[in-house]
């Protein structure tokens, strides 16, 4: 195979159009082409640069009898010292040429961002990653409108440890939060403290409901409430809470 041959083959396997490829080197499109064309060659710094972006050798770019993509195995040789084996984490940006909103439709890459995009570090309307903050929000630490991750906040959250107005997890604090331990201005859960409603094994709060243990200032409740009890207490728990959080205080009335 000819050195064009090869970054056309490479170029479509890592799906890059000519004009993303010109752009991320900082060429024209022309170039590109006659490049792959054979009508051309790259100069020294691009065939490097081109090497690293696909993960292969320089001879296996420049030689036509280097048949087989080494990888990184000249580029990026392991290290073992102080014991230990280090392999570089490479992630090629890959995006599409349509956009939305300005931002390609998707993006994937170590560092992605686009209406949805993935990748080590993912911003996008829907978001997937390590580190992710979108809309839609996926990640081991997640920020969004709906946002789910071992570490999550945003309006809806939830995760091993969530944050936000509606929270789901172990450990919550919220506006409304539900989990193991939870913690806001309504909890639920196994223990739960609040600033005015908790419902829970162990409850704390302005209103305590409890199996096992209830503190509360105002109201003082063990085990099941009748309905007239239910009742009473819903119509309490709404004249002591501002407006803005009757909406969650209607819910937490519901779960009594």
């Amino acid at each position: 195979m000819t050195t064009g041959e090869k970054l056309s083959r490479l170029r479509r396997e890592n799906n890059y159009t000519q004009e993303q490829l010109a752009e991320r080197l900082g060429v024209s499109r022309q170039s590109i082409s006659k490049w792959e064309s054979d009508a051309a060659y790259p100069e020294t710094d691009r065939i490097i640069e081109l090497s690293r972006l696909f993960g292969c050798t320089a001879d296996y770019l420049l030689k036509d009898e280097a048949e087989e993509v080494q990888g990184l195995e000249q580029a990026q040789e392991m290290s073992d010292m102080d014991g230990y084996i280090r392999l570089p984490l490479r992630l090629r940006e890959r995006k599409s040429e349509k956009t939305v909103f300005g931002m390609p439709l998707w993006c994937v890459g170590k560092s992605a961002k686009g209406f949805i995009a993935v990748g080590l570090y993912a911003r996008g309307v829907i978001s997937v990653g390590l580190l992710s903050a979108g809309v839609f929000s996926v990640g081991l630490c997640s920020v969004g409108v709906l946002a789910f991750g071992l570490f999550a906040a945003g309006l809806i959250a939830s995760g091993c440890f969530s944050v936000g107005a509606l929270t789901f997890g172990a450990i919550t604090l919220g506006l409304l939060s539900f989990g193991g331990v939870a913690a806001g201005t309504f909890a639920v859960g196994g223990a739960a403290a609040a600033k005015y409603g908790a419902l829970g094994d162990c409850a704390y709060g302005m209103f305590a409901f409890g199996d096992s243990k209830a503190s509360g200032s105002v109201i003082e409740h063990l085990g099941k409430l009748t309905p007239e009890e239910r009742e009473a207490a819903a119509a309490v728990i709404k004249d002591s809470v501002p407006a803005f959080l009757r909406f969650f205080a209607d819910i937490f009335c519901r779960l009594l």
